[in-house]
């Protein structure tokens, strides 16, 4: 349906002095720091999973040398999504405004929903991290994931609140990544991404020289004196990420430097259009484009759900 002069009576009268609630400030490009972003020219894009060689074993004198076999594992597949929104305009309407404003700020309206369409879009792949499956068959975050060689690995940090004692166990557990055949793949830390509602304690956490514990973890550390070690080892070098449209209140991720975590496919980039309609004059604003959200390889990421 048309916005047509009933929907925008205060527009076609003198002495109106502001138009209001269509210039918003905007949130901050919140996806950048999550995803990898690359262009796509099909329709979906596939990441397979490669497996290396296990451990070399012991050779005997005069024994035959084994064989190990390097083989695929899962793939993750994305699949481009088609995120399209449009609105008209009556020709009398856009002939009898006085203010010459309603094209301008309708059509900057609708920018801004296609962008937050993507960053709800992005942000959901964690929000969702704990029960939507990825290409190994289980969630993205997960105690269980499978392997070729070396059992159930995880990058499911305990649930539990973010602390200066959490935090440094999950940044330990990320220096233990393995590949699928056991052997450790040399990872580090990265970036602290958290929703709004942890600004203050990830700012104390990794912006204090000392020891930000609890007189709980005072006793486990007796020295009141102590360094923060997280931020003297410099164990998060980009720091920290606060993401808005993160729905749990509690929950935290740590970014590793694995490559090929989470990535986003451009398939056709944001394009707008304006064009009258023969019959009935309207103008017809749209905007659409295709892109895929996804994980690949979920070494790139820790989570926690917090208490």
């Amino acid at each position: 349906m048309a916005i047509n002069r009933a929907s925008i009576s205060k527009e076609l009268l003198p002495g109106l002095n502001a138009i209001f609630g269509m210039e918003y400030g905007e949130v901050n490009n919140e996806l950048e720091p999550l995803f990898e972003i690359e262009n796509s020219d099909r329709a979906f894009e596939e990441e397979v999973l490669f497996t290396s060689f296990g451990s070399a074993p012991t050779k005997g004198e005069g024994a035959a040398v084994s064989y190990d076999q390097a083989q695929e594992s899962y793939t993750a597949r994305y699949t481009a999504e088609t995120v399209a929104l449009a609105f008209a305009v009556t020709e009398e309407a856009m002939e009898d405004n006085l203010y010459d404003t309603f094209a301008k700020l309708r059509a900057k309206g609708l920018a801004r929903a296609m962008a937050n369409t993507k960053q709800v879009k992005a942000a959901n792949v964690f929000n969702n991290g704990f029960s939507d499956v990825i290409g190994d068959s289980v969630a993205f975050f997960s105690a269980s994931h499978p392997t070729v060689g070396d059992g159930l690995q995880s990058n499911l940090i305990t649930a539990s609140d973010m602390s200066e004692a959490t935090l440094e166990t999950a940044l330990t557990n990320v220096q233990k990544i393995k590949d699928d055949r056991g052997i450790l793949i040399g990872a580090s830390a990265v970036s602290l991404h958290i929703p709004v509602d942890s600004w203050a304690i990830a700012d104390r956490i990794l912006s204090s020289p000392g020891n930000t514990q609890a007189s709980g973890g005072q006793a486990a550390n007796p020295n009141i004196n102590a360094i923060n070690a997280t931020r003297h080892l410099g164990m998060l070098p980009e720091g920290y990420h606060i993401n808005r449209r993160f729905t749990d209140t509690t929950s935290w991720y740590i970014k590793t430097d694995v490559p090929n975590g989470t990535k986003m496919f451009v398939r056709t980039p944001l394009q707008t259009k304006m064009e009258p309609d023969f019959d009935t004059g309207n103008l017809r604003f749209k905007a659409r484009e295709r892109y895929s959200f996804g994980v690949s390889d979920w070494r790139g990421w820790f989570g926690s759900q917090g208490s």
